[in-house]
């Protein structure tokens, strides 16, 4: 078993780093962290409750973080860093580094900071929606496809699962600079925004929710990866259907196809993705499998300097192992 110094997860106290701490610890129960923040009862708590974990205070202010020597094998964010600390931290010490909060229309200042030093060590742009669990299944999907004319994605978060503050000061910091939706329409890239961002979309049990355009990197990444003339990512906040029929909440995610099959007939598919503890787990569960990739926890031989989406480092046969393994489903549905 490999020795690596220990994994820092700043924000790491907060619900989507314990989670994904759970699945690093679930996995590698030898691995040290570090519950990076600014409350030193709040770290020292959520450490005690990993295990092999230590809760340090960072000063975002320094170069070392506060950290001095002290050696980290990677390092991962849980929230908006305007100041790109981390970022320039991990470049410092050649470790990976990986953020999951960024608006895509903010990413210019963490692009322009690798662009200087791209042989630095990895840098992944998580901004996904749950860091994976949107793109790995929507190309495994793809697969069914010779040719992808539209890809649409309805996420539906549950009113209950807002997740804790550190997710909603993000969120409304996106909401309150991003109006406009970044979509792709026959090729060429748009901004929905106004009465054009609202749609509606069916749910998993078939209610239709009233849902706006969200500016979610996995449009610019499926474009990329598919050539789909037509990509869009609506968002709606709600009850789910678990909840709708009296069950636990859950987060799902509608993925609707439209292309060509392999012998040339039109082809439209409707699938979910869904977790009934909600967003944090997948969440957790991607940020967790992005720094195995990254650090060689997985047996192979750690991630090059290099930018990175997400699902370019997922396998999605192994993702989705763990992703059913952690209590999620992807769902075939009807397509109306």
């Amino acid at each position: 078993m490999m020795s690596l110094a220990p994994i820092l997860l700043i924000g790491g106290s907060g619900a989507i780093g314990r989670q994904t701490a759970r699945f690093l610890r679930a996995t590698h129960p030898e691995v040290p962290l570090l519950i990076g923040g600014r409350d030193q009862v709040k770290v020292e708590q959520a450490a005690a409750e990993i295990g092999h974990a230590q809760g340090v205070v960072l000063d975002l202010k320094a170069e070392d973080l506060g950290l001095g020597p002290r050696p980290v094998s990677a390092v991962a964010i849980f929230y908006m860093d305007h100041t790109l600390a981390g970022l320039r931290f991990a470049q410092a010490r050649g470790v990976p580094f990986l953020s999951i909060s960024t608006g895509v229309f903010e990413i210019a200042p963490e692009i322009a900071t690798y662009m200087h030093k791209p042989n630095a060590a990895p840098v992944v742009l998580g901004y996904e929606w749950l860091v994976g669990a949107t793109t790995v299944p929507t190309l495994e999907l793809a697969t069914a496809f010779s040719r992808i004319h539209d890809i649409s994605i309805g996420a539906l978060v549950d009113e209950h699962d807002t997740g804790g503050p550190a997710v909603a000061a993000d969120f409304e910091h996106l909401h309150k600079l991003m109006p406009a939706a970044l979509t792709r329409r026959e090729n060429e890239y748009i901004w929905r925004a106004d009465d054009e961002a609202k749609v509606e979309f069916q749910a998993i049990d078939g209610t239709h929710v009233a849902a706006t355009g969200f500016s979610s990197i996995d449009v610019v990444g499926l474009a990329a990866a598919t050539n789909a003339p037509n990509v869009q990512f609506n968002l709606a906040t709600g009850v789910s259907s678990t909840r709708r029929r009296g069950e636990p909440l859950s987060t799902e995610i509608i993925i609707e196809l439209t292309g060509e099959d392999h012998a040339g007939h039109s082809l439209r598919t409707r699938h979910a993705v869904m977790h009934q503890e909600g967003a944090a787990p997948l969440t957790g569960l991607g940020v967790a499998m992005l720094l195995e990739r990254l650090t060689g926890l997985d047996g192979e031989p750690p991630t090059p300097a290099g930018l990175y989406f997400p699902y370019q480092l997922l396998k999605p046969a192994t993702y989705l192992a763990r992703f059913k393994q952690s209590g999620g489903q992807v769902v075939s549905l009807e397509v109306p």
